[in-house]
């Protein structure tokens, strides 16, 4: 089976740059590539074997643990920023990881958190754990008492004992109304539908407006719909049988009530957590390829390669140009200048004039060979004309 092998810096080995680092493999097709799902290790071994490079693939997973390694302080520096915002989103996905001792899997979690989409910053932080408890949440959060978009998951209560502001989210209850509807035709689902499907249409004229404005929108058009929607869920729920698949869908989204409608009062809030659901997206598709993670170890380097990779993507960036210059930069960068190798703040080094001229000689030199060659009394300059 194929996995996120655990991997030691201390061993890397195979070839390297002038400085001693592991080949820009690491920020090319492997550590790009691997975490985000494209080919894995064992099939970038197959890639190499075919070009005459014998690579074995413990050499390239090592590889991409020293990558994760010396990624890590941009990492940290990216979450930093994130919880310097007020509202931020929280997902979890399981992912299976191996218990080197007994030679099994079990489920692990990988958590992701990001600024919501009307933030100019973009960017999110994985963070991979043992297990889905909510200790992982207060672990990564700390001291940050902003507000949280999530689902109803019980990991994320002591969070919200502890100064942290919970925002619902209405995708997940309009998804219990949807289930009913699609597999039953329930028309007490669809009537439900119906009016979510209004605080939608409110939410798309509201999302390019400034805060304020998103605000003043939802005041104005949505609140008298949820306040409708909640009088009808109520007195359906007196009506429909205890216990009922449409009970239980009524009774997720009334008990949650405050936290589904306090997107209301905040222009910064969005109405469900379905942006950072986006985010999570590429680890399931990885999974395919993967299958698990080697170690604990092995899971927090890949989430930290792909932390910068995603958000790297998401701000129109190369993932490859991006890693290949702040693996060679962060050596030398300051610690206090490190947050200008984030993503959303990266700019590609300009090529130096000497590279450049150096370039465009060899060029027109190429050129003036193939010219005299092939044509004769063309002049190179008749060429470069």
């Amino acid at each position: 089976m194929r996995q996120m092998r655990d991997t030691d810096p201390g061993a890397s080995s195979g070839p390297r740059d002038r400085q001693g680092h592991p080949h820009r493999w690491l920020a090319g097709s492997g550590a790009g590539s691997q975490v985000h799902g494209s080919p894995a290790v064992v099939r970038q071994e197959k890639v190499f074997a075919r070009a005459g490079l014998a690579l074995p693939r413990s050499t390239l997973g090592q590889w991409v643990g020293v990558c994760g390694v010396r990624l890590q302080p941009l990492v940290d520096a990216l979450r930093t920023e994130l919880l310097g915002h007020d509202v931020l989103h929280a997902d979890e996905t399981p992912v299976q990881m191996l218990d080197p001792g007994k030679k099994i899997t079990h489920r692990a979690y990988l958590w992701a958190y990001c600024p919501t989409s009307y933030e100019a910053v973009r960017g999110g932080v994985y963070d991979f754990a043992p297990s889905r408890a909510g200790e992982h949440v207060r672990a990564f959060l700390q001291d940050w008492s902003g507000k949280l978009v999530c689902d109803d998951y019980s990991g994320y209560k002591a969070s919200f004992g502890a100064g942290v502001t919970e925002i619902g989210c209405m995708a997940h209850a309009r998804r219990k109304f949807y289930d009913l509807h699609t597999n039953h035709k329930s028309q007490l689902a669809e009537q439900a539908l119906t009016f979510i499907g209004l605080l939608y249409d409110i939410e798309r004229e509201a999302a390019p407006l400034a805060c304020d404005d998103r605000r003043r929108i939802r005041q104005e058009k949505a609140r008298p719909v949820t306040e409708a929607l909640h009088t009808w869920m109520s007195a359906q729920r007196q009506k429909v049988p205890e216990g009922s698949a449409i009970a239980k869908a009524l009774d997720y989204s009334l008990k949650r009530w405050v936290a589904l409608t306090r997107y209301l009062d905040d222009g910064e809030v969005p109405i469900d957590n379905n942006w950072v659901e986006s985010q999570i997206r590429p680890w399931a598709i990885g999974r395919s390829n993967w299958l698990f993670a080697g170690s604990l170890r092995a899971g927090r380097r890949a989430a930290a390669v792909m932390s910068l990779v995603r958000s790297a993507q998401l701000n129109g960036l190369d993932p490859h140009a991006y890693l290949k210059d702040v693996l060679q930069r962060l050596p030398t960068q300051r610690d206090s200048a490190i947050g200008e190798l984030l993503p959303h703040r990266w700019r590609p080094p300009p090529a130096p004039k000497q590279i450049q001229t150096q370039h465009q000689e060899g060029f027109a030199s190429r050129l003036q060979i193939r010219g005299l060659a092939k044509l004769g009394s063309f002049t190179l300059a008749t060429l470069v004309h």
